[in-house]
């Protein structure tokens, strides 16, 4: 089974940019991922950016939810899970 390609221009195009937009998507989920665990890191090791580290995860984290790149329940678990293990 090989791809079949759409035969309307519309359609061509359509395939185009949700590639584009996939790729996006990826580099957004990547980065937010490395960021978060950079702060669960700096949590750990009790650096002295702690605070500043868990900001930046939190505005990832924020960006992520409201680009619909992953869902506002996901992103508020995240933050509230971030959040609790700074606090304690």
């Amino acid at each position: 089974g090989g791809e079949t390609m759409p035969n309307i221009k519309s359609a061509k195009k359509r395939v185009k940019v949700i590639a584009t937009k996939t790729e996006q998507n990826k580099m957004i989920k990547s980065n937010l991922k490395t960021t978060v665990k950079k702060a669960y890191a700096a949590i750990e090791n009790n650096d002295a950016n702690k605070a500043e580290a868990v900001s930046l995860a939190t505005k990832k984290i924020d960006q992520a939810a409201a680009k619909k790149i992953m869902h506002k329940n996901t992103a508020a678990r995240m933050k509230s899970s971030l959040a609790k293990k700074a606090n304690a």
